[in-house]
């Protein structure tokens, strides 16, 4: 599986971690930041990976900003995107099985590495369970992507 990473200065360190044990059993596309910059943005990193999802171009990514947050509301900002921030193993496969989640976005500065690690594993390894009621309020959930300029 190609997945993508990215993260700014809030989850650098947790990136570069989490990408190094992923490197072994998948192929993993760094989105930066690269190096460490107190003054980088998170959409500057995690735009890039939400859109190579979205095109296909990595089949999940994972963002990390310092709490998680700000990466999944930018990365939900791209058509086709499902990402959330998640914390528990539970809501990491329940959200690829049922919601068909396909990005998994951490908290870099509240999330330790082990328990990150385990998050990104469990997420990476679930499927999405395509059964007709997760479609259809996937379908539905897809139609507020059309790009209106009144909310």
């Amino acid at each position: 599986m190609r997945i993508g990473i990215a993260a700014d200065h809030g989850g650098f360190e947790l990136k570069k971690k989490l990408a190094e044990a992923l490197a072994s059993e998948y192929e993993v596309i760094d989105f930066g930041a690269h190096t460490l910059t107190l003054e980088d943005d998170y959409p500057d990193m995690v735009v890039p990976l939400a859109k190579a999802v979205a095109r296909g171009e990595v089949e999940r990514g994972v963002a990390i900003c310092g709490s998680g947050v700000g990466a999944s509301v930018a990365a939900n900002k791209i058509p086709g995107v499902r990402a959330a921030l998640i914390t528990d193993a539970y809501s990491a496969h329940q959200g690829v099985e049922d919601d068909d989640m396909n990005v998994i976005c951490l908290g870099g500065r509240v999330t330790g590495y082990a328990l990150a690690l385990d998050l990104v594993q469990t997420f990476l390894k679930a499927r999405f369970r395509g059964e007709e009621r997760f479609r259809r309020r996937l379908e539905k959930v897809a139609t507020f992507e059309i790009k209106e300029k009144e909310p």
